[in-house]
């Protein structure tokens, strides 16, 4: 299986890799299929500007690059602008994923998501296009059929 050089790049040396004390919001999820669990944490500002993003992440090699790069993708972003951060930009920015391991960057949009529903719902706001996320993504994936 071939990795793009980015995504080697933010494997071994992944950004805003911790935790965010008091963040603003958080969200875990998981894909019950392969194990992969992700949480990811924003500092939000008054102006809903994402000022900071930080992630745990416990799975593979891709789930680590996907949640890595989704983090530099948000940061800076208005909460509007980083709903728009979707698997597929994702995976754009790492340069592709072996199709195997799409689902991990659906965890990185959906990590992203959670954190926001938090923010959400710890400032009583509705965010316009915001669904209630999942906790385990293998429920959402297109096709259950396909075994990974």
């Amino acid at each position: 299986m071939a990795y793009s050089e980015k995504v080697m790049d933010h494997f071994n040396n992944p950004r805003n890799v911790g935790e965010i004390e008091n963040p603003s919001g958080v969200g875990t999820v998981g894909n019950a299929k392969c194990g992969d669990i992700m949480r990811m944490y924003l500092d939000i500002d008054e102006n809903g500007i994402i000022q900071e993003a930080k992630f745990k992440t416990f799975g593979c090699g891709a789930a680590v690059a996907t949640s890595s790069m989704a983090t530099e993708l948000v940061k800076g972003k208005t909460v509007q602008e980083a709903l728009q951060v979707t698997n597929k930009a994702v995976m754009e920015a790492l340069d592709g994923l072996p199709p195997v391991k799409v689902h991990c960057s659906l965890l990185a949009e959906e990590a992203i998501h959670a954190a926001l529903w938090d923010y959400a719902e710890k400032n009583h706001l509705t965010i316009e296009g915001l669904e209630k996320p999942v906790n385990d993504i293998s429920e959402k994936e297109e096709d259950p059929s396909e075994e990974y």
